[in-house]
């Protein structure tokens, strides 16, 4: 096996014991349960579990911050046109890294782990995630391809797994 193999070996021998008891042939790619959800990459959060979804219910986004993107927006408006979805949830969440601090620090840490010069990219850090979540549903809201969609904004606790709307 070469190195390049060697690299992803977990996760395709978990894949290959996956397939043994695969189930979810046949699902639609329609949202069962008509919601979307845009939520954070970060690895604490679980998005079917913690809202009582399984496979097939929901269409599933997530970036750095759960932030409204211009590609999120283009995500939306093909899920809510064609895939079923008539509501979704911003969940931004406590303990995020995108909130501990500013834009300046978020560079100066990846330069400082050793990373490249990051300062053409925007990562889109806010400190106060209420306001930052009411915002982000508010363009949403204001998209005039997403008329029909019903949005909220939400805050996900870390430490208790509890979701408080803020929107």
């Amino acid at each position: 096996m070469s190195s390049h193999d060697e690299t992803f070996a977990d996760v395709l021998a978990a894949n290959e014991h996956y397939t043994r008891q695969f189930g979810l042939a046949g699902l639609e790619a329609q949202a069962a349960r008509g919601l979307a959800v845009l939520t954070c990459f970060d690895s604490r959060i679980a998005p079917l579990e913690m809202l009582g979804l399984g496979p097939g219910d929901a269409k599933i986004l997530r970036n750095a911050g759960a932030r409204v993107t211009d590609d999120v927006l283009r995500t939306l408006v093909l899920a809510s046109q064609l895939l079923g979805v008539d509501r979704a949830m911003v969940i931004a969440h406590t303990k995020c890294r995108m909130a501990a601090g500013s834009e300046d620090d978020v560079h100066a840490a990846i330069a400082a782990a050793g990373g490249p010069d990051t300062r053409s990219l925007a990562f889109l850090v806010a400190s106060d995630w209420e306001a930052t979540v009411r915002a982000d549903v508010q363009r949403v809201r204001s998209s005039p391809y997403l008329v029909r969609l019903r949005v909220g904004g939400f805050l996900y606790d870390v430490d208790s797994g509890r979701i408080t709307q803020l929107c």
